[in-house]
């Protein structure tokens, strides 16, 4: 009897964990889409973070046995993903031209829920290591000081005629916005839109989806630099977390807060001239969706390590 109570809970531990790198993959796809928290945060508060960084890294440069037991989980991860990209990339395209003070609304939502749930899941890391709020500041100042010196400053370059500088532009895009995407911080969407390149690149993605092929070498060049920031990032960003946790938590945790800077000049960055987000044009019930949907998410973790099913 013993023996079968065993094997039973087994079973369910493994449901459990196949459902959450699904549905962990699917809701870092949410999020990597829009501007605000990044994929990191979500699987940050869903508590699959370093598995992820771990996995991935293990994928790259591990032996063969770690790249064996790595990939089960991130072919779970990476199928939700593509689910979660092609129904993300499909609305937000049209609904951040169309939409884009209630959708800024919605991204502050996202990074003020976020923060006290990343402060309460590092709380050790956090209080043990105040003089680290130095990293905190400087997290700040560099998101800062990119949002203003950079902001749309890409917009108006035509990606449809590909040349040398192009190319280097959106390469380098894409490997700071997959470095962005996976800290449990400021959001890789939320670089590309100080850029100006986030509805050039989304509004491909949901054209990809649709075949229409004529997209592919952009995403290609966006894609090699994703594979580029994965490759020479993803260990530093590891080996940072293992061994200067509090100093990164810190550091993430300024980047959150300047991102919501990014997030009110955001409207400013897309074509026709927007005026930036303010108190008039803001979107109180988008906003409150958005922490609906942190915590939301902070319940179905909580809900996952009772370990019932």
């Amino acid at each position: 009897m013993k023996k079968k109570e065993t094997k039973q809970e087994k079973k369910k531990t493994s449901i459990k964990d196949i459902f959450l790198s699904v549905f962990g993959g699917f809701a870092m796809a949410l999020a990597d889409s829009v501007p605000g928290v990044s994929g990191g945060t979500v699987a940050f508060i869903l508590g699959i973070f370093d598995q992820f960084i771990t996995s991935v890294d293990d994928l790259l440069r591990g032996d063969m046995k770690k790249k064996k037991a790595a990939l089960p989980f991130l072919l779970r991860l990476g199928l939700g993903w593509v689910v979660g990209l092609g129904i993300a990339s499909t609305v937000l395209s049209t609904l951040f031209k169309e939409k884009i003070y209630p959708m800024s609304s919605l991204f502050i939502g996202f990074i003020i829920f976020a923060l006290p749930l990343v402060i309460k899941e590092e709380k050790e890391s956090l209080k043990k290591n105040y003089k680290n709020i130095v990293f905190a500041i400087l997290g700040i100042i560099v998101v800062s000081l990119i949002t203003y010196f950079s902001n749309g400053s890409l917009a108006n370059i035509d990606f449809e005629h590909l040349n040398v500088l192009t190319v280097l532009l959106v390469f380098l895009s894409g490997a700071i916005a997959i470095t962005a995407m996976v800290l449990p911080g400021i959001s890789g969407s939320t670089f590309l839109l100080v850029f100006g390149l986030y509805t050039t690149i989304i509004t491909a993605v949901k054209d990809l989806f649709h075949m229409n092929f004529s997209v592919i070498p952009l995403l290609a060049i966006f894609g090699f630099g994703i594979l580029f920031g994965m490759f020479f990032f993803f260990k530093l960003i590891r080996k940072g977390l293992e061994n200067h946790r509090g100093a990164m938590v810190y550091f993430v945790l300024g980047m959150m807060l300047a991102s919501i800077y990014a997030i009110i000049m955001a409207p400013t960055t897309i074509e026709g001239g927007f005026e930036m987000l303010t108190f008039s044009n803001f979107n109180i019930y988008t906003f409150i969706a958005g922490g609906a949907i942190i915590l939301g998410l902070d319940y179905i973790k909580k809900l996952l390590s009772k370990n019932e099913w």
